[in-house]
């Protein structure tokens, strides 16, 4: 699953190093409408719902927080 995040992920925003990268939103390398971008691209490939909870920084501030949302939610 990690890797199906990621290669949507550089292909959203390309240039963002998403494999290093620990504060994507804290360090305002993620601009909010990247996040919206994001939030979609995952809605719609995962087939899944993500609401305004869910849209919060410790969520979107790395790979691996990004990957566990979208896996608790394709759990659900």
């Amino acid at each position: 699953m990690r890797e199906k995040v990621l290669a949507l992920l550089r292909e959203t925003c390309p240039g963002i190093d998403f494999e290093n990268e620990k504060a994507l939103v804290d360090d305002e390398i993620l601009a909010s409408l990247d996040i919206i971008t994001i939030v979609s691209e995952l809605m719609y490939r995962f087939s899944i719902e993500l609401d305004v909870d869910d849209i919060m920084p410790e969520n979107f501030n790395d790979l691996d927080s990004i990957t566990e949302l979208v896996e608790s939610r394709l759990g659900e």
